[in-house]
């Protein structure tokens, strides 16, 4: 059984405010694929409604991701798009 984290964020952006959580969004891209335990970071955006963003991840544990949740670059991204998201939603899942 594989005991790989799925990790599957959703991101809704205010109208006003996509291109700006678009762009802190694609500024994470780099630093978390650097991170110990990431496998998979891939950020999506939704053709029909340009404010969603989904992040699929792989993360070789649940510790190892919750290490990234603490990195420097997500607690600059939290405050850099504070006040700009209108929802978020995350699912941890597992592969069967």
């Amino acid at each position: 059984m594989d005991k790989k984290l799925i990790i599957l964020a959703r991101i809704e952006a205010n109208n006003d405010k996509v291109e700006q959580v678009k762009a802190e969004l694609l500024k994470l891209i780099e630093p978390t694929l650097k991170e110990t335990g990431c496998i998979q970071y891939h950020l999506h955006q939704d053709n029909e409604k340009p404010s969603v963003f989904v992040f699929y991840e792989i993360w070789e544990s649940r510790a190892l991701w919750q290490q990234h949740l603490n990195s420097v670059h997500i607690l600059e991204h939290r405050s850099a798009v504070d006040g700009a998201i209108s929802s978020f939603t995350l699912n941890e899942m597992t592969h069967l």
